[in-house]
């Protein structure tokens, strides 16, 4: 029997899988969402029951402690030396790592390094993996990196615009994130679409932290994120793509602090910045549809965020096979898929199924058979994905 525990750890969130990797069955599964909020919500599945309960998660360091308590208050595991494996998502691998790696210290010291092109993630993962150390000592330890997967983007598309020295030096390209994820979800619609020899599919990955890739045959050849998760499609609390010369503007003509306006584009701004409500696209609907203005243009800006990004790689791949949501705000917002599909109808062909998009539970496809693109919602497994790899580096 080989247990191995797949970690998540998010911006504002943590996912776990207990896998027994025997059959990759599923032992129990949970989240502990909007960490750092008085109102945290942990969710946890086991024995064929699902508990939810409301409480105080100020730091991922709790949310790690109150993981690793129920597991054991539950009876799950009756001791945490029975889990031989933990796989860890980690999403900025920089130029250090094209593939997952057993942790050691070197690891976790370039994982730090990497903290400043994922600011809201690496430092998380860091104390996500510290935790586990302590607790369950014994346990081999593998991160997976999100940026793996974008490793295959041409330079034409991954190279930034400024001098060409300065990108060499500093290594400064676009790494992109969400990489299992993309990987996951591209690889099962593939499977949907009957294992095609070649593919042109657009993965729509909107959760807290959002971002499409364009997949073309099963390699990823652009991606929304950057050189840190800050780029791309409008989120949570990241602003996404903003005309550069903002940052120097509020710094030399407001009186913002460079660390300031880089707090407030990660931290303070995207749906939470717009709505003035909340980062979470729960809150940001109820209080648009209660007739709130500013929570209503922040949904119409990331919808369009969305929808422009799919037209660039519609162009850009030439034709599109599939296009397929995932993630909290793709999987489960049908309103957001809703809108989205309606703006890009005309342009694509997309026909949808109004009552497979709304009343329809988990994988599915959700447009008619005219469509001239078939459009799936595919519920995320990055941590299946973690559990393969962490299974295979330790010989479990």
């Amino acid at each position: 029997m080989s247990k191995i525990i797949a970690v998540n750890a998010g911006s504002s969130s943590l996912k776990f899988q207990l896998f027994e990797m025997d059959d990759e069955s599923v032992i129990t599964s949970g989240i502990v969402e909007r960490i750092g909020m008085d109102d945290a919500i942990f969710t946890i599945k086991y024995n064929g029951q699902k508990e939810t309960k409301t409480l105080s998660v100020p730091t991922h360091n709790e949310a790690v402690e109150l993981l690793l308590k129920t597991l054991i208050d539950k009876e799950i595991v009756h001791d945490l030396t029975e889990i031989k494996g933990i796989g860890h998502r980690i999403v900025q691998g920089g130029p250090y790592f094209d593939q997952s790696v057993i942790i050691n210290e070197d690891v976790k010291a370039k994982i730090k390094e990497l903290i400043p092109l994922a600011p809201l993630h690496n430092g998380p993962h860091l104390i996500g993996i510290e935790a586990f150390e302590k607790a369950i000592p014994e346990a081999g330890a593998v991160a997976v990196f999100d940026t793996a997967f974008h490793q295959s983007i041409p330079d034409s598309a991954s190279i930034y615009p400024i001098p060409y020295e300065v990108s060499e030096k500093y290594k400064i390209k676009k790494y992109g994130a969400h990489g299992t994820s993309h990987r996951y979800v591209s690889e099962r619609v593939i499977e949907l679409l009957g294992k095609p020899e070649h593919s042109h599919i657009i993965v729509a990955h909107l959760g807290a932290g959002g971002s499409l890739t364009a997949v073309k045959d099963g390699k990823s050849v652009n991606t929304s994120m950057g050189l840190t998760p800050l780029a791309g499609v409008m989120m949570a609390t990241r602003c996404g793509d903003v005309d550069a010369s903002v940052f120097d503007y509020l710094c030399e003509q407001c009186g913002y602090e460079p660390h300031d306006v880089f707090e407030m584009f990660n931290k303070k701004s995207g749906l939470l910045g717009v709505s003035g409500v909340s980062g979470d696209m729960r809150d940001v609907k109820a209080a648009a549809d209660e007739g709130n203005k500013r929570a209503q243009l922040a949904i119409s800006i990331f919808e369009r965020r969305v929808v422009d990004y799919i037209g660039k790689y519609y162009m850009e791949l030439g034709h599109v096979d599939a296009i397929a949501f995932t993630a909290g705000i793709g999987e489960n917002s049908s309103f957001v898929r809703h809108d989205i599909l309606n703006m890009i109808s005309e342009a694509t062909g997309v026909v949808i199924d109004d009552d497979a998009n709304e009343n329809g539970k988990g994988e599915r496809l959700i447009t008619k058979p005219e469509s001239k693109i078939k459009v799936y919602v595919v519920p995320t497994d990055e941590e299946l994905m973690i559990a393969r790899d962490t299974k295979r580096l330790l010989n479990l």
